[in-house]
């Protein structure tokens, strides 16, 4: 894990390499400044000498710049250091998220990939921080103090040593019983980013259907999930403060103790101690106990980081279930599909199958309609086109090579896909459509626009195509999505087209308009269109009936009308339903 991680520090290895370098001159500075100010005291202030007093003070106050400019220099380092280590953290993620495939996306919630992007990164950003300034500057104080100590007096100095075994039990034991707490809570908040997720998402539904009350209900028991679970595990952590506290107090009262007598017990005799080496021990005791302190702050940050880490691993090492061959196909050279004996299922398992035994033959340039019940796999068949998932059994073949042959952006580039839920972004409708084409001009936007019969409500619109889009789409219709998106579709040109279900809200009058454009506009594109109306489908040149992921039947509306029931039933029953309306 921590390899892993450590490959994303990159381009700020320098200030990664500087910053405990600068510590470690911090460090060494501090632990001389208590024997300078013992030879202040006994050799200055006790003798009366003011020569030694601004000798000796004059090396203090130099060795105190010196150590603030070193600790400024790494506190600098290091922040630049912790920064550009998120930064590389969340891109090296967010990129990695972009090469995964359906199947890696669904093993990940949205709301947890998010939280691992946000609030997990910033944990261990601050882990980092703290392992190149505190993880180095504690021990290396600790060693340079403990050093010093001994040179003064081995004796007194056993009681630092005899200490340190105590605060390494206590923090072995809080290591043990937080860790899990903290794991538990990092799920948590997945759930409530869940949940504050769908009711931003959905809040027009909650307030049509006025369920603010069931939405606060929820939020709050997983809010309060996440109360519990981290006021537990602070319980233990707070223990870490009085541990710390009864170490030093019991160092600084032993020292005072045993240090005064040994002064007065000593008095006037060679070798003994004197107030100057007192003063400095105790300082050396406070460095010792604070390094402790420092040290054991650091451990609980690596509690709490050490589950945000591997939440982060998880999604860095997460290798796509689609992988380009080698070599790669990069030109496709027609919309041709065929489906050979394919059966698929989302979990891989063979005993689960959504999609049985397919064998499909389509030209390129037919237009080939799909109905079924909800349920009977129609989306499914058609997301093995791009190969947005990749069959269990069997293979799909486009242009006459399987999918799977194909460089992934070669093949997604010449299937243009308006999926059931039609997203829109942020930003103007040009931009939006040009998203099928960055580099369409604005003649080839507004033409696709006439043929998905978006051009005319778009003119309506006081900044025409300027119009700004919120988040979603929200402030255009539903109608209008669909159309968008469509236009979008038709912008990359390409040799495969497939709606699924992308005209259920338009009206039979521009759903007509729509399938009359791509017939005398794109005669040479493969066009698949999923519909719940027979009428969207009627004129197709092959119809593809779907029952329970197998095709039930295939041919023209005339033939299915003849040969098979479902069909026939579902014709009759559209029919006589809209007579009966009309």
């Amino acid at each position: 894990m921590i390899k892993r991680l450590a490959k994303c520090i990159r381009q700020y290895k320098k200030d990664s390499i500087l910053a405990p370098t600068f510590i470690v001159g911090e460090g060494a500075l501090e632990v001389v400044i208590p024997l300078l100010m013992a030879r202040l005291i006994d050799n200055g202030i006790d003798k009366g000498s003011i020569s030694s007093i601004l000798q000796i003070g004059g090396l203090l106050v130099i060795c105190c710049v010196a150590s603030l400019t070193f600790g400024a220099l790494a506190g600098r380092h290091a922040a630049r250091a912790s920064a550009g280590f998120a930064r590389n953290l969340r891109h090296d993620m967010y990129y990695k998220v972009q090469e995964y495939s359906f199947a890696n996306i669904d093993k990940f919630s949205t709301a947890s990939i998010v939280t691992r992007l946000t609030t997990d990164v910033t944990n261990v950003q601050n882990a980092f921080q703290m392992m190149i300034r505190m993880a180095v500057r504690s021990p290396i104080l600790l060693v340079f103090a403990l050093f010093m100590a001994f040179g003064i007096s081995p004796k007194l100095t056993m009681i630092y040593v005899c200490i340190i075994p105590f605060l390494g039990a206590g923090l072995f034991v809080i290591v043990k019983y937080a860790h899990p707490l903290f794991e538990r809570t990092f799920r948590t908040y997945d759930k409530l980013n869940t949940v504050v997720q769908e009711n931003l998402h959905g809040i027009r539904v909650v307030k049509s259907f006025v369920r603010e009350e069931h939405e606060q209900e929820k939020f709050g028991e997983v809010s309060c999930s996440i109360y519990k679970d981290f006021t537990k595990a602070e319980r233990i952590v707070a223990f870490n403060m009085p541990l710390m506290q009864i170490s030093v107090y019991t160092c600084m009262l032993l020292l005072s103790w045993m240090g005064a007598r040994m002064i007065v017990g000593s008095r006037g005799m060679a070798g003994g101690m004197t107030t100057g080496q007192l003063m400095s021990l105790i300082s050396y005791a406070m460095q010792i106990l604070m390094s402790l302190m420092m040290l054991s702050n650091f451990f609980v940050m690596m509690i709490i980081s050490k589950a945000s880490a591997e939440r982060i691993v998880e999604i860095l090492d997460e290798e796509s279930d689609l992988q380009n061959p080698n070599p790669a196909l990069t030109e496709m050279e027609n919309g041709a599909v065929s489906f050979r004996g394919v059966s698929f299922s989302y979990t891989k398992d063979p005993a689960k199958l959504c999609l049985k035994d397919i064998n499909l033959e389509i030209r390129s340039g037919e237009t080939v309609g799909i109905i079924g019940g909800t349920g009977s796999a129609k989306s499914s068949l058609v997301q093995l086109i791009p190969r947005l998932y990749d069959a269990t059994i069997g293979s799909v073949e486009v242009g006459g090579r399987d999918v799977r042959e194909y460089d992934i952006e070669t093949l997604r580039n010449e299937v243009a896909m308006v999926l059931q839920k039609n997203v829109l972004f942020s930003g103007t409708i040009k931009e939006n459509l040009r998203w099928g084409n960055p580099e369409a001009s604005d003649e080839e936007v507004i033409h696709a626009c006439r043929l998905a019969q978006a051009d005319d409500f778009i003119r309506e619109f006081p900044d025409g195509y300027d119009t700004y889009i919120e988040q979603g789409g929200s402030n255009v219709s539903g109608g209008q999505r669909q159309r968008l998106c469509i236009a979008r579709a038709l912008l990359k040109k390409p040799k495969i087209l497939i709606l699924d279900d992308s005209t259920s809200a338009v009206d039979t009058k521009t759903d007509a308009l729509i399938r009359k454009a791509f017939r005398e506009e794109i005669p040479d594109t493969t066009k698949f269109i999923i519909a719940q109306r027979i009428s969207s489908v009627e004129d197709a040149d092959k119809i593809i009936v779907m029952d329970g992921g197998t095709v039930h039947g295939f041919g023209t509306h005339e033939e299915l009308i003849e040969k098979d029931n479902i069909y026939r039933e579902v014709y009759e029953s559209q029919v006589k339903g809209g007579s009966g309306d009309e």
